[in-house]
């Protein structure tokens, strides 16, 4: 019986190369594509380049459109989500420099408020495009030189017609007649109420906007600087003449003025505390001193204080003059006092809701 013969080693492995050699390329491919994902995962998790992750940073177009025209002035471009409107306005400037910024007036809509400046444009943005409305607020001045030359103003003009010069009034008369007590006691308070209201702009007041138009002191200065010549030149005349009660009603008066004075000044400094401690999730309330106490009637009380010590100052002096400014003071600080009053039932309103604005009952 003959045995059967099988191929040899080298025979068989020819065999296979010839007939599955593609199936075995492929098996060491699959292997080695295996190991080489094997190495990238044991690797750990890939870092994005720092140039992707900064790609990923979305900038803003402003366009700054006239508001009155409707045509574009400018785009601002490449503005980060994080910047204001100030710096949107600087960058303005830039392009446009007829413009500088405390001059620009920007509003959301048409017939919209203006815009603050610290509103950043991110708050601001529906897309990556904003549409600015653009406004020429004129010629601006800080708020501290405003008050500054608004009440520079009396107490210079106010010294000027009390030392009589002889442009002002005749010599002659001016040496006949004896000066009451009452003209040196009003030349002393018209200054000390002039001077408070210096040092407080100076030390006391913080201004939240920056500026305002130059039209506003123009007209700030002649009200005031106008109004002090008439009342000046009328209680320094040779021939003024002393209140009808005398010494009584002149004495009561200026205690009443002092006092309006005092409180004003306490007033102002609760109001700045307020501020700079920057709480301002409740109404500032009444302390130890008991100048403050009226904040438990009024939510104005420095207008109280201020329209009474221009009342008293009438009473003191009684002329026509005083009592007509000290009128037009009371409606006007009025009006700012239901003004705030309003803003102040919005924010405070449990504090403040039964509350009048300025004069306790009546307003």
């Amino acid at each position: 019986m003959l045995k059967r013969q099988n191929p040899s080693a080298p025979e068989h492995s020819k065999d296979l190369a010839a007939d599955g050699g593609a199936l075995s390329m492929s098996h060491n491919d699959s292997r080695s594509f295996f190991n080489l994902s094997q190495l990238v995962l044991s690797a750990g998790q890939i870092k994005p380049s720092p140039a992707l992750k900064h790609s990923k940073t979305t900038y803003f177009e402003v366009e700054i459109v006239d508001m009155q025209s409707k045509k574009q002035i400018c785009i601002v471009d490449k503005v980060p989500p994080a910047s204001t409107l100030l710096d949107v306005k600087h960058k303005f400037h830039k392009a446009c420099p007829q413009w500088y910024p405390s001059r620009v007036g920007l509003q959301l809509e048409r017939n919209g408020p203006f815009l603050k400046d610290s509103i950043t444009i991110q708050s601001l943005a529906v897309s990556s495009i904003i549409t600015l409305y653009f406004t020429d607020l004129g010629q601006q001045v800080g708020w501290t030189t405003f008050f500054l030359t608004e009440y520079t103003g009396p107490l210079l003009i106010y010294l000027l017609f009390y030392i009589r010069l002889s442009t002002i009034y005749d010599q002659k008369e001016s040496r006949k007649n004896f000066r009451h007590p009452v003209v040196h006691l009003a030349c002393f308070c018209h200054c000390l109420h002039y001077i408070r209201h210096l040092l407080e702009t100076l030390f006391v007041h913080k201004f939240s906007e920056g500026h305002t138009p130059l039209k506003n002191m123009i007209k700030g200065c002649a009200f005031y600087w106008g109004f002090t010549s008439w009342i000046a030149y009328y209680i320094n005349h040779p021939r003024y003449t002393p209140p009808s009660f005398g010494h009584k009603q002149v004495s009561y008066a200026a205690l009443a003025f002092l006092m309006c004075e005092a409180g004003n000044h306490f007033i102002n400094v609760a109001l700045a505390h307020q501020t700079n401690s920057g709480n301002r999730t409740c109404f500032p309330s009444p302390t130890y001193n008991p100048f403050t106490w009226l904040f438990l009637l009024v939510s104005c009380p420095n207008y109280t204080y201020e329209a009474g010590s221009w009342i008293s100052f009438t009473v003191m002096t009684q002329t026509l003059p005083v009592g007509i400014f000290a009128f037009l003071m009371v409606i006007q600080m009025s009006l700012w006092a239901q003004k705030k009053h309003k803003l102040y039932l919005k924010r405070f309103y449990p504090e403040v809701r039964r509350k009048a604005a300025m004069i306790p009952i009546i307003f």
